[in-house]
C-alpha cells in the first residue's frame, strides 16, 4: 500500500526530463508513494487560457507532496500571441503559474540549499555549503503591477512628495510595480531560518536588504529580523545590503552559513550562490508551507534543450533529497545525497555543463545504480 500521494507536475521543455530522471531514482529508492501527474504550464496557457488549471490545484490539495519540473514563461504581451485563436482578445492575462501556485497554497518558504560536492569540476571552491530562505509569497513577487497607471492609484500616490517629479506624466507612459510586504511575512520566513539553524546545528544567520534605500520595506524586514534575533542568542546574526552581499558571496563564501531575504532578492542571491556550486544544474528548492510543499529544480524549462535528454537531472535528485527529508524520510534522503555525491566524485557520468557527454537518462542509471 502507498504510504504517501505525491503529486508530478513535470510542466515544459526539460522539465519532463528531468522528472522522469528524478522518478527513476525515487522508484529505485523504493518510495511507497502513488505518484500522481498534473497539468501545468504553456500548453495549457495556449489551450486554455490558464497555465495552472484549477484540476491541478484540487489534485495538489489531494495529495501529500508536489515535485515539479519546469515551466515556459514569457512577456505579457508574447504570452497573449500565443494564446489560441479562440481565446484570443478575451482580456486573458498570462501570470507566471509556480508564483501562483505559492500564493494560493501559502508556500512561503522557499528553500534553496547551494552547497558544493567534491569532483564537481562547475565547483567556484569545494568547501561552499550555503542554505538560503528566501520569502515566497509577497514582496517585489507579490504581482500588484499597473500600466498604464490607472488614475485613482495616481491620485493615491500623491500624497507622497516623491510623486511630484511624475505629476505630469502621462497616465500611459507609467508602469508601476509595487513591493508590498507585512509584519507577518517577514516574521515567519526570519523565524523559519532561526529555526533551521538552530536544528541544523548552523553558526550564523544573515539578513540581506536595502534598508538605506528602500527604507519602509527594508526597515520593516530588518527590525523584525533584529527583534528575531533576540530569541536565538546561540546563533550568530549579522546584517548585509544585497548588493555587496552578491560582492561577499564570491569573495568570501565561507563567511556565511543561512541567508535569509525578501522575494527579490531572495532569488537574486540564491542565482549567484547556485553558480558557486556548479550552477542550475545542482539548485533544488523547496516550497513549503505550514501544511504543504513543492519542491523542484530551479532552472527553466530550456526549450532548446527540450528532448534531447541533454540537461543535468541532479538539481531533481536534490529536490526529491528535499522532499524526503519533508516527509520524514531522512534515511532515504541521505542515501540518495550519498549516490549524487559519489556519481559526481567519480566523474564518469558528466552531462554537457559539466564538461561530458552524458544523458539525462545516463546521469539517473548511475545514481540508480549507486542506490
Amino acid at each position: 500500500m502507498p504510504k504517501y500521494k505525491i503529486a508530478i507536475l513535470p510542466g515544459d521543455g526539460v522539465g519532463v526530463e528531468v522528472v522522469e530522471a528524478g522518478l527513476t531514482v525515487l522508484k529505485k529508492l523504493d518510495v511507497k508513494a502513488e505518484y500522481i501527474h498534473g497539468d501545468i504550464g504553456w500548453e495549457f496557457w495556449r489551450k486554455e487560457g490558464n497555465a495552472l488549471p484549477d484540476r491541478t490545484i484540487k489534485l495538489l490539495k489531494e495529495t501529500d507532496v508536489c515535485l515539479f519540473g519546469a515551466i515556459t514563461s514569457k512577456p505579457k504581451e508574447d504570452a497573449a500571441k500565443e494564446l489560441a485563436p479562440s481565446l484570443q482578445g478575451k482580456g486573458l492575462s498570462y501570470f507566471s503559474p509556480i508564483v501562483r501556485l505559492r500564493q494560493e497554497l501559502d508556500l512561503y518558504t522557499n528553500l534553496r540549499p547551494c552547497k558544493a560536492y567534491p569532483g564537481n569540476p562547475l565547483n567556484y571552491r569545494d568547501d561552499i555549503d550555503l542554505v538560503i530562505f528566501r520569502e515566497n509569497t509577497e514582496g517585489m513577487y507579490a504581482g500588484v503591477e499597473f500600466f498604464p497607471l490607472p488614475p485613482a492609484v495616481k491620485d493615491a500616490l500623491m500624497v507622497h512628495p516623491k510623486m511630484k517629479a511624475f505629476k505630469d506624466v502621462p497616465l500611459n507612459e507609467i508602469a508601476l510595480s509595487t513591493r508590498i510586504m507585512t509584519r507577518k511575512g517577514c516574521e515567519r520566513i526570519v523565524r523559519a531560518a532561526f529555526e533551521y539553524a538552530r536544528k541544523a546545528k548552523r553558526r550564523s544567520v544573515t539578513i540581506v536588504e536595502k534598508p538605506n534605500v528602500l527604507r519602509e520595506t527594508g526597515g520593516l524586514m530588518l527590525g523584525v529580523a533584529r527583534d528575531a534575533a533576540r530569541a536565538y542568542p546561540d546563533i550568530e546574526f549579522k546584517e548585509a545590503n544585497i548588493d555587496a552581499m552578491c560582492m561577499w558571496l564570491v569573495k568570501n563564501p565561507n563567511d556565511y552559513d543561512v541567508l535569509v531575504a525578501e522575494n527579490l532578492f531572495g532569488d537574486i542571491i540564491s542565482d549567484l550562490a547556485a553558480q558557486l556550486v556548479g550552477g542550475l544544474g545542482f539548485a533544488s528548492a523547496g516550497n513549503i508551507g505550514d501544511r504543504y510543499a513543492v519542491f523542484e529544480p530551479t532552472h527553466g524549462s530550456a526549450p532548446k534543450y527540450a528532448g534531447l535528454y541533454k540537461v543535468n537531472p541532479i538539481a531533481t535528485f536534490l529536490a526529491a533529497m528535499l522532499m524526503l527529508e519533508w516527509l520524514g524520510e531522512t534515511d532515504k534522503a541521505r542515501v540518495l545525497e550519498g549516490a549524487v555525491a559519489e556519481v559526481i566524485k567519480e566523474g564518469k557520468v558528466r552531462t554537457y555543463d559539466m564538461g561530458g557527454k552524458s544523458t539525462s537518462r545516463d546521469m539517473a542509471a548511475a545514481v540508480a545504480a549507486k542506490l
